[in-house]
């Protein structure tokens, strides 16, 4: 019986140490050939229309765009790439988008090389892969746990209303507005409220594209 060829991979990471790393597990795997390893989503996007590669492993947050922008450029072109998000990104924000844009895998640089090859021997095979990942959570709406209130409330931060103008316009007291706020916050799992803001932001902008 003939060997089955090598799959052919490609990296996308910012981080020189992370691309040397990569290319060292999947180089000794033996599975896998690393055609390249490049530092921004453009080099590789230029890497994929030159070459033929079935995977490419990127980072979420590279110098000149995001991996859902890879993703996004990939399936404009028609790309048969595979793609696998590798990022230490915390929360499900980058899943979830990582998923809508197409992803074929999710990994965690937390997670073990072993989890990491196995994702690629996946993906090379036709199966999407997110190891370790609570599918239910991540294909909710984020905004789905707010109360009709909370929902009104996030919606004035996102206009810029102050904690007064929103006491004053929707009629209840600023220690009422502190109080909703703090709840809207933990609900969503964010800190203030310009990350309040922008998690209301990309879900708006979400929500227009579909």
């Amino acid at each position: 019986m003939p060997k089955e060829a090598r799959r052919r991979i490609a990296i996308a990471d910012k981080n020189p140490v992370v691309r040397t790393g990569l290319v060292d597990i999947v180089s000794r795997d033996g599975r896998f050939a690393v055609t390249a390893a490049v530092s921004t989503g453009t080099a590789l996007l230029e890497l994929a229309a030159a070459q033929p590669i079935e995977i490419a492993v990127i980072g979420w947050s590279l110098p000149d765009m995001t991996g859902g922008d890879v993703l996004t450029e990939l399936k404009k072109r028609g790309s048969d790439v595979r793609t696998i998000v590798y990022t230490g990104e915390p929360g499900i924000d980058v899943l979830r988008r990582s998923i809508k844009a197409g992803a074929w895998g999710f990994m965690s640089k937390s997670d073990e090389p072993e989890v990491l090859l196995e994702t690629i021997s996946s993906v090379s095979h036709g199966r999407v892969s997110f190891p370790y990942v609570d599918m239910e959570a991540a294909s909710k709406d984020p905004l789905d746990v707010l109360t009709v209130r909370e929902r009104e409330l996030l919606a004035a931060l996102a206009d810029g209303w102050s904690n007064l103008q929103i006491a004053a316009r929707i009629g209840i007291s600023r220690n009422t507005v502190k109080y909703h706020l703090k709840n809207l916050y933990d609900k969503l799992n964010v800190n203030n409220r310009a990350m309040a803001v922008a998690l209301f932001m990309a879900h708006q902008a979400q929500r227009d594209l579909r």
